[in-house]
Formats: structure tokens, C-alpha cells, sequence
């Protein structure tokens, strides 16, 4: 078995499925994935600085505070200064920004089982499922 075929086969059906699940996300068209990945961030992490989120989504921390300007212009987040460094601002979603993303996931999540359940045999689902755990393991390597 080669494993650099392997390595970029695997890769390419990883950003297929990506890109096709980033259509079927109609609620969030006009946001580029650096938006998307910080409000996901935010859902999952609760208030954040915006090093942080910067250092997370990999921009620099002038892009990030653009970022967070547009949100909040938006309404999507809200600042929080912080009770023991006042230098500080921590940001976190409002229930308007929760909406946004819990919607994209809906919308990705019911397209991804549409087609898992049209399209797999029982089998292939059962093998689907040992190969999360075998991505997730991936994902979480050094």
C-alpha cells in the first residue's frame, strides 16, 4: 500500500465532501470560512478573546478584528470587558449569533443525512461509522 497515494486520496475526498457541505450551508453564503469557523468557535468555547479566536481560525489579529466588527454590526457577538485585566474584551454570541450557526448546522446536517441514507448500504454505513473514528483519531495527531 502506498501511503502517499493513500495520504492524498484521503485529502481530496476530505475537501470534496467539505466544499459540498459548504453549499448546502444557504444560510451563511455571503461569510468566507473564516467567519464561519469563528462563530462555530464562539458556540462551542463561550467567550473568547480575539487572540484567541485569531490564534484558532490562523489570521492575523487585524483580520480577525474586522471580523468581529462585521458580527457585531450584525449583532451576531458581544463584547465583555473583563473584570481583572480592563485591557481585555472577551467576545461570546448573542442568541442572534447561536441562530446563525445552529442553522448552518442544521442545514449541512439534514443534506449529509439525506444522502448518507440514499445513497450507503447498511454496510457501508456501518463502515462509515469505524472510519470517523479512525479521521478522528487523525484529526487529533500531532
Amino acid at each position: 500500500m502506498n501511503i502517499t497515494n493513500l495520504s492524498t486520496s484521503l485529502r481530496t475526498a476530505v475537501s470534496t465532501l467539505n466544499k459540498r457541505l459548504r453549499k448546502q450551508d444557504y444560510s451563511t453564503d455571503s461569510y468566507s470560512i473564516t467567519e464561519i469557523e469563528t462563530l462555530s468557535y464562539l458556540l462551542r468555547n463561550g467567550n473568547l478573546l480575539p487572540s484567541e479566536l485569531a490564534g484558532l481560525t490562523k489570521v492575523k489579529p487585524q483580520s480577525m478584528s474586522s471580523i468581529l466588527d462585521k458580527f457585531e454590526k450584525q449583532k451576531y457577538i458581544r463584547r465583555i470587558p473583563s473584570k481583572e485585566d480592563k485591557r481585555k474584551t472577551y467576545i461570546s454570541l448573542t442568541n442572534t449569533g447561536k441562530k446563525v450557526v445552529e442553522r448552518t448546522r442544521y442545514e449541512r446536517d439534514n443534506w449529509l443525512t439525506k444522502n448518507i441514507d440514499k445513497n450507503l448500504t447498511d454496510k457501508e454505513k456501518k463502515t462509515l461509522k469505524k472510519a470517523i473514528e479512525i479521521l478522528n483519531r487523525l484529526a487529533e495527531a500531532d
